[in-house]
Protein backbone atom coordinates (compact mmCIF):
# COMPACT_ATOMS: atom_id res chain seq x y z
CA UNK A 1 0.00 0.00 0.00
CA UNK A 2 2.88 2.50 1.04
CA UNK A 3 4.78 1.84 -2.18
CA UNK A 4 0.94 2.04 -4.16
CA UNK A 5 0.69 5.27 -2.10
CA UNK A 6 3.98 6.62 -3.26
CA UNK A 7 3.45 5.56 -6.63
CA UNK A 8 0.48 7.85 -7.01
CA UNK A 9 1.80 10.68 -5.60
CA UNK A 10 4.74 10.58 -8.02
CA UNK A 11 2.44 10.48 -10.69
CA UNK A 12 0.21 13.54 -9.85
CA UNK A 13 3.56 15.69 -9.06
CA UNK A 14 4.46 14.59 -12.33
CA UNK A 15 1.06 15.95 -13.83
CA UNK A 16 1.47 18.96 -11.55
CA UNK A 17 5.30 19.50 -13.08
CA UNK A 18 3.78 18.81 -16.58
CA UNK A 19 1.08 21.37 -15.93
CA UNK A 20 3.24 24.26 -14.28
CA UNK A 21 5.47 23.75 -17.68
CA UNK A 22 3.07 23.85 -20.18
CA UNK A 23 1.32 27.08 -18.50
CA UNK A 24 4.77 28.91 -18.14
CA UNK A 25 6.09 28.03 -21.70
CA UNK A 26 2.51 29.02 -23.60
CA UNK A 27 2.21 32.20 -21.16
CA UNK A 28 5.57 33.16 -21.83
CA UNK A 29 5.00 32.95 -25.70
CA UNK A 30 1.85 34.62 -26.11
CA UNK A 31 2.88 37.43 -23.71
CA UNK A 32 5.71 37.75 -26.44
CA UNK A 33 5.87 41.21 -28.48
CA UNK A 34 6.65 41.76 -31.54
CA UNK A 35 7.99 45.25 -33.26
CA UNK A 36 6.89 46.14 -36.24
CA UNK A 37 8.32 48.01 -39.09
CA UNK A 38 6.26 50.88 -40.10
CA UNK A 39 3.93 50.92 -42.89
CA UNK A 40 5.11 54.23 -45.31
CA UNK A 41 3.74 53.05 -48.56
CA UNK A 42 -0.18 53.25 -47.92
CA UNK A 43 -2.42 55.14 -49.36
CA UNK A 44 -5.87 55.28 -48.10
CA UNK A 45 -7.96 57.65 -49.55
CA UNK A 46 -12.28 57.79 -50.13
CA UNK A 47 -12.03 57.43 -53.82
CA UNK A 48 -14.99 55.32 -54.57
CA UNK A 49 -12.77 53.03 -56.96
CA UNK A 50 -10.17 51.90 -53.83
CA UNK A 51 -13.50 51.48 -51.46
CA UNK A 52 -14.95 49.09 -53.98
CA UNK A 53 -11.66 47.19 -54.64
CA UNK A 54 -11.12 47.15 -50.46
CA UNK A 55 -15.02 45.56 -50.76
CA UNK A 56 -14.50 42.81 -53.09
CA UNK A 57 -11.12 42.10 -50.93
CA UNK A 58 -12.79 41.92 -47.91
CA UNK A 59 -16.01 39.46 -49.10
CA UNK A 60 -14.50 37.48 -52.01
CA UNK A 61 -10.54 37.43 -52.13
CA UNK A 62 -9.14 37.82 -48.73
CA UNK A 63 -12.88 36.50 -46.67
CA UNK A 64 -12.40 38.37 -43.60
CA UNK A 65 -16.34 37.73 -43.67
CA UNK A 66 -15.84 34.01 -42.96
CA UNK A 67 -14.70 34.93 -39.58
CA UNK A 68 -15.59 38.62 -38.64
CA UNK A 69 -19.28 38.27 -40.09
CA UNK A 70 -20.89 39.92 -43.27
CA UNK A 71 -21.26 42.80 -41.19
CA UNK A 72 -17.68 42.49 -40.03
CA UNK A 73 -19.04 42.96 -36.09
CA UNK A 74 -17.24 39.64 -35.42
CA UNK A 75 -18.79 36.43 -34.03
CA UNK A 76 -17.13 33.98 -31.68
CA UNK A 77 -14.80 31.67 -33.83
CA UNK A 78 -14.14 28.61 -31.66
CA UNK A 79 -15.63 27.69 -28.09
CA UNK A 80 -14.30 24.02 -27.59
CA UNK A 81 -14.24 24.23 -23.78
CA UNK A 82 -10.51 22.80 -22.50
CA UNK A 83 -9.30 23.80 -26.33
CA UNK A 84 -10.33 27.24 -25.16
CA UNK A 85 -12.92 29.95 -26.79
CA UNK A 86 -11.19 32.62 -29.38
CA UNK A 87 -13.25 35.31 -30.88
CA UNK A 88 -13.16 37.20 -33.83
CA UNK A 89 -13.16 40.95 -33.39
CA UNK A 90 -15.72 43.74 -33.87
CA UNK A 91 -13.84 45.25 -36.68
CA UNK A 92 -16.38 48.90 -37.01
CA UNK A 93 -16.18 51.59 -34.85
CA UNK A 94 -19.81 50.46 -33.05
CA UNK A 95 -19.32 49.40 -29.21
CA UNK A 96 -17.20 46.86 -28.71
CA UNK A 97 -15.16 47.69 -31.86
CA UNK A 98 -11.63 48.29 -33.13
CA UNK A 99 -12.12 50.78 -35.72
CA UNK A 100 -12.65 53.81 -33.62
CA UNK A 101 -9.29 53.47 -31.99
CA UNK A 102 -6.75 51.68 -34.58
CA UNK A 103 -4.95 53.64 -36.73
CA UNK A 104 -4.19 52.85 -40.43
CA UNK A 105 -0.73 51.90 -39.28
CA UNK A 106 -2.38 49.73 -36.43
CA UNK A 107 -4.40 48.34 -38.76
CA UNK A 108 -1.69 47.68 -41.17
CA UNK A 109 0.01 45.72 -38.57
CA UNK A 110 -2.86 43.92 -37.31
CA UNK A 111 -3.76 42.65 -41.35
CA UNK A 112 0.10 41.80 -42.64
CA UNK A 113 1.54 40.98 -38.97
CA UNK A 114 -1.15 39.58 -37.04
CA UNK A 115 -0.22 41.89 -34.56
CA UNK A 116 -2.14 43.93 -32.03
CA UNK A 117 -1.71 47.81 -31.08
CA UNK A 118 -0.07 46.62 -27.64
CA UNK A 119 2.85 44.25 -29.71
CA UNK A 120 1.10 40.77 -29.09
CA UNK A 121 -0.24 38.52 -31.58
CA UNK A 122 -3.51 38.31 -32.39
CA UNK A 123 -4.69 34.38 -32.46
CA UNK A 124 -5.43 32.38 -35.82
CA UNK A 125 -5.53 35.99 -38.26
CA UNK A 126 -4.46 34.53 -41.02
CA UNK A 127 -0.93 37.13 -41.94
CA UNK A 128 1.02 34.21 -43.06
CA UNK A 129 -1.42 34.79 -46.00
CA UNK A 130 -1.61 38.27 -45.63
CA UNK A 131 1.71 39.80 -44.98
CA UNK A 132 1.59 38.99 -49.08
CA UNK A 133 -0.95 41.29 -50.03
CA UNK A 134 0.45 44.63 -51.94
CA UNK A 135 0.75 48.22 -50.52
CA UNK A 136 -2.37 49.19 -52.79
CA UNK A 137 -4.96 45.69 -51.68
CA UNK A 138 -3.81 46.71 -48.31
CA UNK A 139 -4.33 50.32 -48.76
CA UNK A 140 -8.09 49.74 -50.47
CA UNK A 141 -9.03 47.29 -47.20
CA UNK A 142 -8.43 49.62 -44.66
CA UNK A 143 -10.38 52.28 -46.95
CA UNK A 144 -13.11 49.87 -46.86
CA UNK A 145 -13.25 49.04 -43.45
CA UNK A 146 -13.34 52.86 -42.78
CA UNK A 147 -16.79 52.58 -44.44
CA UNK A 148 -18.33 50.02 -42.83
CA UNK A 149 -21.53 50.88 -40.67
CA UNK A 150 -20.32 50.58 -36.81
CA UNK A 151 -21.85 47.59 -35.70
CA UNK A 152 -22.36 47.09 -31.56
CA UNK A 153 -21.13 44.15 -30.40
CA UNK A 154 -18.84 43.02 -27.73
CA UNK A 155 -17.21 40.06 -27.18
CA UNK A 156 -14.72 38.54 -24.54
CA UNK A 157 -11.68 37.65 -23.99
CA UNK A 158 -10.16 35.31 -25.69
CA UNK A 159 -8.56 32.39 -24.40
CA UNK A 160 -6.74 28.93 -24.40
CA UNK A 161 -7.80 26.62 -22.28
CA UNK A 162 -5.31 23.30 -20.48
CA UNK A 163 -5.90 21.46 -23.82
CA UNK A 164 -4.78 24.32 -26.28
CA UNK A 165 -2.21 24.82 -24.12
CA UNK A 166 -0.60 21.69 -24.67
CA UNK A 167 -1.29 21.70 -28.22
CA UNK A 168 0.06 25.34 -28.36
CA UNK A 169 3.48 24.44 -26.30
CA UNK A 170 4.01 20.85 -28.48
CA UNK A 171 3.75 22.69 -32.14
CA UNK A 172 0.40 21.32 -32.93
CA UNK A 173 -1.67 24.40 -32.71
CA UNK A 174 -0.40 27.47 -35.23
CA UNK A 175 -2.09 29.96 -32.99
CA UNK A 176 -0.31 32.95 -33.55
CA UNK A 177 0.83 33.72 -37.19
CA UNK A 178 2.76 36.91 -35.65
CA UNK A 179 5.42 33.81 -34.49
CA UNK A 180 6.06 33.05 -38.07
CA UNK A 181 6.46 36.47 -39.79
CA UNK A 182 9.22 38.72 -41.07
CA UNK A 183 8.66 42.02 -38.89
CA UNK A 184 11.36 44.01 -40.15
CA UNK A 185 10.57 43.47 -43.75
CA UNK A 186 10.41 47.22 -45.59
CA UNK A 187 10.15 48.22 -48.94
CA UNK A 188 6.83 48.78 -51.25
CA UNK A 189 4.78 45.53 -52.16
CA UNK A 190 3.61 45.31 -55.45
CA UNK A 191 1.03 42.63 -57.35
CA UNK A 192 1.09 41.57 -60.31
CA UNK A 193 -1.81 43.98 -62.93
CA UNK A 194 -5.55 42.45 -62.39
CA UNK A 195 -6.22 39.81 -64.84
CA UNK A 196 -6.69 36.00 -65.92
CA UNK A 197 -2.82 35.01 -65.56
CA UNK A 198 -1.51 32.70 -64.28
CA UNK A 199 0.93 35.18 -62.43
CA UNK A 200 -2.24 36.84 -60.45
CA UNK A 201 -3.39 33.06 -60.03
CA UNK A 202 -0.47 32.79 -58.02
CA UNK A 203 -1.11 36.13 -56.29
CA UNK A 204 -4.39 35.32 -55.32
CA UNK A 205 -3.92 31.84 -54.17
CA UNK A 206 -1.06 33.19 -52.10
CA UNK A 207 -3.12 36.03 -50.41
CA UNK A 208 -6.55 34.21 -50.50
CA UNK A 209 -5.69 31.35 -47.39
CA UNK A 210 -5.75 28.64 -49.81
CA UNK A 211 -2.29 28.04 -48.36
CA UNK A 212 -3.33 28.27 -45.32
CA UNK A 213 -5.47 25.32 -45.22
CA UNK A 214 -4.14 23.34 -48.07
CA UNK A 215 -0.48 23.60 -46.96
CA UNK A 216 2.14 25.23 -48.73
CA UNK A 217 2.85 22.94 -52.02
CA UNK A 218 -1.11 22.73 -51.99
CA UNK A 219 -1.32 19.06 -51.41
CA UNK A 220 -3.76 18.98 -48.44
CA UNK A 221 -4.02 17.21 -45.49
CA UNK A 222 -4.77 17.67 -41.57
CA UNK A 223 -6.66 21.20 -41.48
CA UNK A 224 -5.15 24.05 -38.90
CA UNK A 225 -8.87 24.93 -37.77
CA UNK A 226 -9.79 22.40 -34.78
CA UNK A 227 -12.48 20.52 -36.18
CA UNK A 228 -12.43 21.00 -39.89
CA UNK A 229 -11.75 18.14 -41.82
CA UNK A 230 -8.97 17.21 -43.76
CA UNK A 231 -7.80 19.95 -46.70
CA UNK A 232 -8.00 18.14 -49.73
CA UNK A 233 -4.73 17.77 -52.54
CA UNK A 234 -5.37 20.75 -55.02
CA UNK A 235 -1.93 20.16 -56.87
CA UNK A 236 -2.65 17.90 -60.54
CA UNK A 237 -2.17 14.86 -58.72
CA UNK A 238 -5.14 15.73 -56.51
CA UNK A 239 -8.88 14.75 -57.66
CA UNK A 240 -8.84 18.59 -59.09
CA UNK A 241 -6.48 17.59 -61.87
CA UNK A 242 -8.85 15.82 -63.49
CA UNK A 243 -11.72 18.44 -63.56
CA UNK A 244 -11.98 20.79 -66.78
CA UNK A 245 -11.88 24.57 -66.10
CA UNK A 246 -15.71 24.46 -66.77
CA UNK A 247 -15.88 21.92 -63.71
CA UNK A 248 -13.46 24.29 -61.64
CA UNK A 249 -15.67 27.42 -61.91
CA UNK A 250 -19.03 25.27 -61.33
CA UNK A 251 -17.39 23.98 -57.95
CA UNK A 252 -16.47 27.26 -56.96
CA UNK A 253 -19.97 29.30 -58.01
CA UNK A 254 -22.40 26.53 -56.63
CA UNK A 255 -19.92 24.03 -54.36
CA UNK A 256 -20.48 20.89 -56.14
CA UNK A 257 -17.99 18.61 -57.61
CA UNK A 258 -18.07 16.92 -60.91
CA UNK A 259 -19.56 13.87 -59.30
CA UNK A 260 -22.09 15.72 -58.02
CA UNK A 261 -21.01 15.34 -54.40
CA UNK A 262 -21.27 18.51 -52.21
CA UNK A 263 -18.43 20.40 -50.89
CA UNK A 264 -18.54 21.40 -46.86
CA UNK A 265 -18.71 24.69 -46.08
CA UNK A 266 -15.53 24.62 -44.07
CA UNK A 267 -14.53 25.00 -47.58
CA UNK A 268 -15.08 28.87 -48.30
CA UNK A 269 -16.82 28.43 -51.57
CA UNK A 270 -19.36 31.23 -51.04
CA UNK A 271 -16.70 33.72 -50.56
CA UNK A 272 -14.81 32.09 -53.24
CA UNK A 273 -17.87 32.37 -55.24
CA UNK A 274 -17.76 36.30 -55.51
CA UNK A 275 -14.53 36.19 -57.60
CA UNK A 276 -15.00 37.60 -60.81
CA UNK A 277 -14.49 35.27 -64.35
CA UNK A 278 -11.51 36.48 -64.64
CA UNK A 279 -10.09 35.54 -61.02
CA UNK A 280 -11.25 32.50 -60.90
CA UNK A 281 -9.46 31.69 -64.42
CA UNK A 282 -6.21 32.86 -62.84
CA UNK A 283 -6.41 30.67 -60.04
CA UNK A 284 -7.24 27.86 -62.79
CA UNK A 285 -4.29 28.51 -64.75
CA UNK A 286 -2.37 29.05 -61.72
CA UNK A 287 -3.36 25.58 -60.26
CA UNK A 288 -2.65 23.49 -63.42
CA UNK A 289 1.13 24.39 -63.05
CA UNK A 290 2.00 23.89 -59.20
CA UNK A 291 4.03 20.68 -59.31
CA UNK A 292 1.93 17.77 -59.16
CA UNK A 293 2.36 15.87 -55.37
CA UNK A 294 1.04 12.62 -54.25
CA UNK A 295 -0.85 12.69 -50.79
CA UNK A 296 -2.18 10.10 -48.44
CA UNK A 297 -5.34 11.50 -48.13
CA UNK A 298 -6.75 13.86 -51.67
Amino acid sequence: MKLIKRTLLGLIALVVLLVAVVYGVSESRLRRTYAVAGATHLRVTTEPAQVARGRHLVTAVAKCVDCHEQDMGGKTFIDAGPLGTIYASNVTAGQGGVLAVYTDAQLEAAIRHGVRPNGRGLFIMPSDEYQNLSDDDVSAVIAYLRTLSPVDRRHGTSHLGPLGRALYTAGKLPLVPAERIDHARTGARSAPPVGATREYGQYLVSVGGCRGCHGPNLVGGPSPEPGAPPAANITPAGPIGQWTEAQFFTAIRTGTRPDGSKILEFMPWKSMARHTDDELRAIWLYLQTVPPVQSAKT
